[in-house]
């Protein structure tokens, strides 16, 4: 007992060192949280059992391709994916149109040399720019980060407990809260506060109150044919789902192989205690 009560001291000494650890290491990240207010949004692929809704997929591809493509790329994603059941599900037929929307260079397996040609469903959405010094030139020296893991990348933490209650809600999607509160916030400065040249307010940068992105959408911007509102509102919750799928494509696979996984867990663990019972019942302690 002894023993026993040592180890249980040392168990609770190690406890209470590390709630006080992590307080002091969410301190700053709380602050931060308060400073960059992200409201949690209620997303389709939200909790254990979300999946994405293919129409806020596709509408939030079309607002790439209107508003956000001309400045960002999205090179770790392929035009096949396109077709996808767990992503925006389009037809081959229409993934390939959109595919030949775009030049990609290629090598020419006869004289060696690069040339262009339109883009195929094997190839991957090519960036605006040829390299990131061409794309920060044409940007007054900001280069428009890729959009393939930005919903992954950008997310603000909600500091303690929320970094470990959110573990067992299965809250994952800061990223596109961020994006989705990032895109409609955009305001006049106060009078009293400094304008940065070049730069542009917006409170819920997490970088600070001044961005370099101008403001790329706005009410009836992109043509929606589906009856969806053609809002700010929609627009940015659109692209922010979009941008998740681009981050996490596999999200409904991992989440039902999560799920079938806990369930043979649950019930290994059953037969495991039956079976101990069965061959230990008869044995005296």
């Amino acid at each position: 007992m002894a023993l026993f009560d040592k180890v249980a001291t040392s168990v609770a000494s190690a406890s209470a060192a590390a709630v006080v650890g992590l307080s002091l290491v969410a301190g700053p990240v709380a602050a931060a949280t308060e400073e960059y207010p992200v409201e949690q949004r209620d997303w389709s692929f939200a909790g254990v059992f979300g999946q994405y809704d293919q129409a806020q997929l596709q509408r939030g591809l079309k607002v790439y391709r209107e508003a956000c493509g001309a400045c960002h790329s999205m090179r770790l994603v392929a035009f096949r994916t396109l077709t996808d059941d767990g992503g925006p599900n389009l037809s081959e037929e229409a993934a390939e149109a959109i595919a030949a929307e775009y030049q990609v260079t290629d090598i020419s397996n006869e004289t060696g040399q690069p040339f262009e040609r339109p883009a195929t469903l094997t190839d991957r959405f090519p960036g605006p720019y040829p390299n990131k010094i061409a794309a920060a030139a044409a940007n007054g020296g900001a280069y428009p980060p890729d959009f393939s893991l930005l919903a992954k990348a950008r997310a603000v933490h909600r500091g303690f407990p929320h970094f470990i209650t959110d573990v067992f809600a299965a809250y994952a999607e800061n990223g596109p809260d961020y994006i989705y509160a990032l895109l409609q916030s955009y305001q006049e400065p106060p009078e009293e506060l400094e304008r940065v040249p070049g730069k542009y307010y917006n409170p819920v940068f997490m970088a600070g109150d001044w961005i370099a992105m101008p403001q790329p959408l706005r009410d009836g911007q992109i043509a929606y044919t589906d009856g969806s509102p053609e809002t700010l509102d929609q627009y940015a919750a659109d692209v922010s789902a979009f941008m998740m799928w681009a981050a996490e494509p596999k999200l409904e696979e991992r989440k039902e192989i999560g799920f079938r996984v806990m369930v043979f867990l649950a019930v290994f663990a059953v037969m495991i205690y039956l079976t101990k019972q069965k061959l230990w019942r008869t044995v005296g302690h």
